[in-house]
């Protein structure tokens, strides 16, 4: 059973000084040359980190992720202003294929899998691009397995008559075959129960210190996310309006507040409070 408890004070490592490997440079996002969605989006994505990417429905995280994967042009989006380098290099005229093998994949929001293809099919589709033969295959869908044993006893199973929680298994898994540096996770939470939201956010907090995997993951689960990343931004609207050390966001008032239900006189819903409250103490 993988742990999925926070060692110690719960407090993440240290990054100070890390590497950066993904920045995101005050991008501007439209879609059908008219709908402004993203409004100077900026972050950084340290190497060995796990970054948040929070906020409610229709935040702008999403389009986020799918501008750094190059997704946009499928949906009539495009980036119009700012830059996405991954390692010093542009990369948002790069093709998606390009971005898998520079080491950046996204494992996209839905549990996405060819449900007519078994388990085992599906993560072997995630080597496609791979180049260093079947042995180091096999060994790399053994890995996969062992943070995952319940995708190995339904490997021979059709996707799409299993659980929504291995589905998302499975999706992640794929993602792990093409040997990524950088994954980008939308949603991995969504629709799934408590005990499995545990246990996929225990195996990707392993997934990043027994393999190195950076996370940049996209969560509107935000209790979860904060206790599993090392750093966090939150949007409003296509814009950042607050970014910091996960630890630190968990005690932030405003955060606690309309984000995790939690303020000064106890737990209260966020429909009871005004949005223009929230907007006006961290524009100002």
């Amino acid at each position: 059973m993988l742990d999925t408890e926070l060692h110690g004070d719960g407090k993440a490592p240290e990054l100070d000084g890390a590497e950066t490997l993904l920045e995101v440079n005050n991008i501007e996002v439209i879609y059908n040359h008219v709908i402004l969605v993203l409004k100077g989006v900026s972050l950084n994505v340290p190497k060995g980190g796990i970054t948040a990417l929070l906020g409610g429905n229709g935040a702008g995280k999403t389009t986020t992720l799918k501008a750094i994967s190059n997704l946009l042009h499928s949906e009539r989006g495009e980036v119009t202003k700012g830059s996405i380098h991954y390692r010093g290099e542009r990369v948002q005229d790069l093709n998606p294929s390009d971005l898998v093998e520079r080491g950046v994949i996204q494992v996209m929001e839905g549990r996405h899998c060819f449900e007519h293809l078994t388990v085992e099919e599906n993560l072997l589709t995630g080597s496609y691009t791979r180049k260093d033969g079947r042995a180091a295959i096999d060994a790399d869908l053994e890995k996969v397995y062992t943070y995952f044993p319940r995708l190995k006893e339904r490997r021979k199973s059709q996707a799409g008559y299993t659980s929504g929680g291995e589905q998302q298994m499975t999706a992640i898994g794929r993602a792990l075959m093409s040997k990524p540096e950088t994954i980008l996770l939308d949603e991995p939470s969504m629709g799934l129960a408590p005990q499995l939201v545990e246990e996929i956010f225990g195996i990707v907090k392993d997934l990043n210190e027994k393999e190195g995997v950076s996370f940049l993951l996209a969560e509107q689960n935000t209790n979860v996310a904060l206790r599993f990343a090392h750093y966090g931004y939150i949007l409003e609207s296509g814009r950042v309006v607050m970014d910091g050390p996960a630890a630190d966001l968990r005690e932030n008032p405003d955060v606690k507040e309309f984000y995790l239900g939690v303020g000064d006189d106890g737990r209260k819903s966020f429909r009871d409070v005004r949005s223009y409250r929230r907007r006006k103490r961290w524009l100002s």
